[in-house]
C-alpha cells in the first residue's frame, strides 16, 4: 500500500505514523498507508513532534520552513504539510527514498 499523500493549497500533506521513544531515529517505511517514522524523543512537550519534523526535513531534503505539522499533535497518526511540492512530486520523492 502506498503512503497517503493528498494535495493541499500550499503543497502536499503526508500521512505519518509516529513511533516516539524508539531506540534510534529513522524512517521505517510504509505502515497502513502512512510513512512510519521512529524518533528517540519522548512524546512530551512536543519533543517527539519536533524530532519527527527534523527527521523528515533531512530525509526529504527540504528547508525547515517547508515542513509543518498540521494535524495529530497528540496522536500517533499525524498529517505533515510539505510546502512547495505537489502531491505527485512528494509521492515520487517518498517512493524513491523508500525503494532506493
Amino acid at each position: 500500500m502506498p503512503v497517503t499523500i493528498t494535495p493541499h493549497p500550499d503543497g502536499a500533506v503526508l500521512a505519518v505514523r509516529a513511533q516516539p521513544g524508539a531506540r534510534k531515529s529513522a524512517v521505517l517505511g510504509e505502515h497502513g498507508g502512512a510513512l512510519k517514522v521512529a524518533v528517540t524523543a519522548p512524546p512530551e512537550d512536543g519533543r517527539a513532534n519536533a524530532a519527527i519534523l527534523e527527521l523528515l526535513r533531512d530525509w526529504l531534503g527540504v528547508r525547515r520552513s517547508e515542513v509543518e505539522l498540521i494535524a495529530g499533535h497528540a496522536s500517533r497518526a499525524k498529517q505533515v504539510l510539505v510546502r512547495g511540492r505537489s502531491a505527485t512530486e512528494l509521492a515520487a520523492a517518498v517512493a524513491g527514498k523508500l525503494n532506493g
